[in-house]
């Protein structure tokens, strides 16, 4: 008589995992995104209603910092809210918490992201001139807070470890899972979650040099299989940009 197959050695059942006919990651990706874009939309729609509201020239402009990352917020809500509702934790369907391999994998492809990013900004801007590459979101946000540095160090956080959380739980978290559980090649899944996590950054001027840095931090979640080494190699990405915002204390 013929033994059963164990379980992990079967292909996984497209059957697995379906809400409302779509797996769960796909769901919790458009929950993640609308919700940005939602709250985007209403806290624009807040701010156009004050016609001398300019929040960088406030006198205290710290507390816009968590306003500001209100809507980064989202992102990383609807992959939490979907994995705990349907799928296995954020631990088990992620891999989360990074483990000594992912900080290895993480620091290096981060290193990689850093060095791809520099080179193809400083091709732009031989091609294109300082004229027609828009500043980062992080210059226009060390001008505001100024010489604050608990606020500064509150946006260190942010840019460090709460920004990277989110957008990894959406786009190498969420989405990847999602289109890993429909079978797409692995390089189409890097590339794809390469053009989405440029896209939500919103600077058109820099979406090749973010798809090259997204490449880049994507090849560690492709490497280990979690998150946790994305999420490292994300957050060492920024943690030089965030530096600078202590360049003039």
């Amino acid at each position: 008589m013929e033994e059963e197959p164990d379980g992990d050695s079967r292909p996984p059942d497209l059957r697995a995992g379906l809400v409302f006919g779509a797996h769960w990651g796909l769901l919790a990706f458009f929950a993640g995104l609308g919700g940005y874009y939602l709250v985007t939309l209403v806290m624009t729609g807040l701010v156009s209603g004050f016609d001398q509201f300019d929040s960088f020239e406030l006198p205290d402009v710290g507390p816009l910092l968590l306003v500001a990352f209100l809507p980064n917020l989202f992102l990383g809500l609807g992959p939490a809210i979907g994995s705990r509702r349907w799928g296995r934790g954020l631990r088990a369907d992620f891999g989360l918490l990074p483990t000594r391999r992912d900080i290895k994998v993480g620091l290096a492809c981060g290193g990689i992201a850093l060095a791809a990013g520099y080179l193809i900004n400083l091709v732009l801007l031989g091609l294109y001139g300082t004229d027609r590459i828009s500043d980062g979101p992080l210059d226009e946000l060390s001008g505001g807070v100024g010489n604050d540095t608990p606020w500064l160090i509150l946006a260190g956080v942010i840019v460090v470890f709460a920004a990277p959380l989110t957008e990894e739980l959406l786009v190498r978290g969420a989405l990847w899972r999602a289109l890993e559980h429909y079978r797409i090649p692995s390089w189409a899944i890097l590339v794809l979650t390469a053009v989405v996590f440029a896209h939500l950054h919103g600077e058109p001027t820099r979406t090749v040099a973010l798809v090259g840095q997204g490449l880049a931090i994507g090849l560690a979640r492709l490497k280990t299989g979690r998150v946790g080494a994305s999420l490292v190699a994300h957050a060492a990405n920024n943690l030089p940009p965030a530096l600078l915002l202590f360049a003039g204390i």
